[in-house]
């Protein structure tokens, strides 16, 4: 790994969580590490792999208030530069082994990264108590530093000087502990089936089943059309030394409109069902009013 890739590399986690709290642009994501970091090392398939694979995984998992998270976006960092630089760890491996671990313990980090953020909050309210904009200024531009050093020194101590430990890991993985590895290619696989659970489990399952069943038959029955098409283009391919066609797998931007189309039908179904539900109230509401009309109350007697 260059000098120049650890730099940018860190840099970018210094600044991604900035991104995060304030902006919000998409590149500090799981999907968009693995894009940059992947652009970085000069191989971004992997990137976005790893990217997609972590992203899957924290689909369920959000964070309130003060809470913290797993920092997914770090774990892709550091598994994408490991994976692409360091030979023999394939991108499963990078997954469950370094970017979960990861992901896990820089929820420490976060936690102080807020702590030490509440220095500059009390400086700020004893600059607003004496009316020093200026100081509020630079105390609020000062309060970044400790979320961004809490990213990008983690990194680069890891990029910098863990290379050979990473390293020596993935030859035990791919030599005498080879089960293991195989262990955890399979653990890495499952993860963004595991970000599905998490996410199925917090949605209004049992009131959308059916848009739930109907996804699923979708899906399927166009896998198996497209594979089967696929397979037979093949074998006519491999007959026919004329045939050129290519048959193109599953457009999976086709079954995500169909989701869009199927969710925009469910919110004009509730629109005009809160409309006639206002409807049925005035309604209501109306013929109330008419059968008290004429009744004397007891203000008035």
């Amino acid at each position: 790994m260059a000098w120049w890739q650890i730099i940018l590399i860190t840099l970018y986690s210094g600044v991604q969580i900035l991104d995060e709290l304030q902006i919000w642009s998409g590149l500090n994501t799981p999907i968009g590490a693995g894009f940059i970091v992947g652009l970085i090392m000069g191989n971004i398939p992997v990137g976005l792999f790893i990217g997609a694979s972590m992203q899957l995984m924290i689909l369920g998992v959000g964070t309130f208030g003060g809470a913290s998270r797993i920092d997914a976006t770090i774990g892709t960092v550091l598994a994408t530069a490991f994976s692409i630089s360091i030979h023999g760890m394939s991108p499963q491996v990078a997954i469950s082994s370094i970017a979960v671990p990861v992901a896990t313990i820089m929820i420490q980090l976060d936690i102080l990264a807020r702590f030490t953020n509440t220095y500059f909050a009390h400086r700020i309210d004893h600059d607003i108590e004496t009316f020093n904009y200026k100081g509020i200024e630079r105390n609020y531009l000062l309060g970044a530093l400790p979320w961004a050093l809490s990213r990008a020194i983690p990194v680069f101590l890891a990029l910098a000087f863990g290379r050979g430990l990473v390293q020596a890991i993935a030859n035990a993985l791919n030599g005498s502990w080879a089960w293991l590895g195989n262990g955890l290619s399979l653990a890495g696989a499952t993860l963004p089936a595991v970000g599905f659970a998490i996410l199925l489990r917090y949605l209004p399952v049992k009131k959308h089943v059916a848009y739930l069943i109907l996804g699923f038959t979708i899906t399927t029955l166009f896998s198996v059309i497209f594979s089967n098409v696929q397979s037979l283009g093949t074998g006519i391919a491999t007959i026919s030394k004329g045939f050129s066609v290519k048959f193109n797998g599953m457009p999976m931007l086709a079954i995500a409109l169909l989701g869009f189309a199927l969710s925009i039908m469910h919110y004009k179904g509730s629109v005009n069902e809160d409309k006639e539900n206002v409807t049925k109230n005035a309604v209501k509401l109306a013929d109330s009013s008419d059968e008290t009309k004429g009744e004397i109350t007891d203000d008035e007697l």
